[in-house]
């Protein structure tokens, strides 16, 4: 129930913010889209997803990762939904991988 609750109020701030800042919605809806990708890919990654916040910078920087390798491997997954949502999650679980190679995978400590 709460990914429908997601998709509604993901639906009708892309209406608004397209309205006040004049921005085509074929520009935010892959935005929208990556966003979920985060979080397929925190609980493909992870198990449970990042919390909302990383899950959604995770998708975003995810969806442009994943075009990014994407085009290197001169594969063309085309411009539909789907498309868009596998590719953003692959992208995003492609950085978490990084990450923890880069990083390693010690628990963080905070003082």
């Amino acid at each position: 129930m709460g990914i429908v609750i997601f998709f509604i109020v993901a639906f009708v701030a892309l209406v608004v913010i397209s309205a006040v800042f004049k921005v085509a919605l074929a520009l935010l809806l892959p935005a929208l889209l990556w966003m979920l990708a985060g979080m397929f890919a925190g609980r493909i990654m992870r198990g449970r997803g990042y919390g909302p916040i990383v899950d959604i910078i995770l998708g975003l920087a995810g969806g442009i990762v994943g075009r990014w390798l994407f085009g290197l491997l001169g594969v063309y997954v085309g411009g539909g939904l789907i498309a868009s949502l596998v590719v953003g999650t692959i992208g995003a679980v492609v950085l978490v991988w990084l990450g923890r190679v880069i990083g390693g995978n010690r628990p963080r400590q905070f003082v």
